[in-house]
């Protein structure tokens, strides 16, 4: 059954227009469509979901990489530092990431943090679209260590594709990105739900699916945070998802990824935390009135968004009451690295 499950459960997703659907892993689009058109796709999810679920505490992950390392709650406040900066998505380079780390004042030539107290936040989208994943997510894992040692900090936050991965949604995912994670885990041939998977999906299935070793690596992290005046989130963040709790959505977030819990809804469709274009792409006279509902309940100044890559650069909406930070940096795009700085009231890009 394990093996009926890898093929045809389905998942959550959406494309790179944030339209919503629903996704065969292993399976082109088209083909899922013409094999489960006439179907009641509610019915299927829900289904086989549960069914999925259920095999989770029988078909253990194989191996895990490290363990845990911060186990209390995760914060979702923290006090602003002197100098704050912001990165935006990075999808698999390498190289971009350490362009924009350098262009921070986080790291020497040597890939060492060198900020002092400098506090970093990664706005999400590490993965996907690139195949160096597996040294960026080693690399980030370090310096949040260095970080917090010389008394600064390095947020990193999931965004949609870390998300995806961890729910088997791999549309996005290189060939390069496949090879990878051959070497990260050891797949167990007696594991049903894994071998259910194309071959080459394999590894990468065991080192993403919750509870695996890399989904506990990523739930170590936030969803959602505020430092100092600002709040940091990959899609964006209005009136629907405060009210649920901001907190909440970090702590159930975690609670799937190490496969504790189901997937929450809300972290899925256009108007989750980490699929919503409101202040990025979809800038609208109404997102104002949603944007500002926002930081005046949560009694901030400021947002800063990724997930929409801004051609010409970080910008801001509202009169810099939302910046957004994905500038295409990686190879999949073309773009240059780009990052924002927050002194205080003082907001400016730093350009490469």
């Amino acid at each position: 059954m394990c093996g009926l499950v890898g093929v045809v459960r389905s998942w959550e997703g959406a494309n790179d227009h944030g339209v919503e659907g629903e996704f065969v892993a292993g399976l082109s689009w088209p083909a899922y469509l013409d094999g489960f058109l006439e179907l009641d796709m509610n019915v299927l999810v829900r289904v086989v979901g549960l069914i999925g679920l259920g095999l989770m505490s029988c078909c253990a992950p194989a191996q895990k990489v490290d363990e845990v390392r911060y186990t209390d709650e995760l914060r979702l406040r923290y006090p602003a530092p002197e100098r704050l900066v912001a990165i935006g998505d990075v999808h698999g380079d390498l190289d971009a990431a350490r362009r924009a780390l350098r262009l921070a004042g986080a790291i020497d030539g040597d890939d060492h943090w060198v900020g002092g107290e400098l506090v970093v936040v990664q706005v999400g989208d590490q993965l996907d679209r690139g195949d160096g994943e597996q040294e960026i997510l080693k690399l980030f894992d370090r310096l949040r260590d260095e970080a917090m040692e010389a008394g600064g900090a390095f947020h990193i936050l999931n965004g949609n594709h870390e998300l995806m991965n961890c729910a088997l949604d791999l549309r996005y995912v290189t060939e390069g990105g496949f090879t990878d994670f051959e070497d990260a885990v050891l797949v167990d041939p007696d594991d049903e739900f894994v071998m259910g998977f194309p071959e080459e999906q394999r590894a990468r299935v065991a080192a993403f699916r919750p509870g695996g070793p890399y989904a506990m690596r990523i739930a170590e992290r936030n969803t959602i945070v505020i430092v100092g005046d600002t709040l940091f989130v990959h899609g964006g963040v209005h009136m629907e998802h405060i009210e649920y709790g901001l907190d909440r959505i970090n702590i159930e977030v975690r609670s799937w990824l190490i496969g504790e819990s189901e997937k929450p809804a809300v972290i899925s469709g256009r108007e989750s935390p980490v699929w919503c274009r409101h202040f990025s792409s979809d800038v609208q006279p109404e997102s104002r009135a949603l944007l500002e509902d926002a930081l005046e309940e949560l009694g901030i100044t400021r947002m800063v968004v990724a997930h929409t890559v801004q051609e010409d650069g970080i910008r801001s909406h509202f009169d810099g009451q939302v910046w957004c930070v994905d500038v295409g940096m990686s190879s999949h795009y073309g773009g240059t690295a780009q990052v924002l700085e927050i002194r205080g009231d003082a907001v400016r890009v730093i350009v490469d």
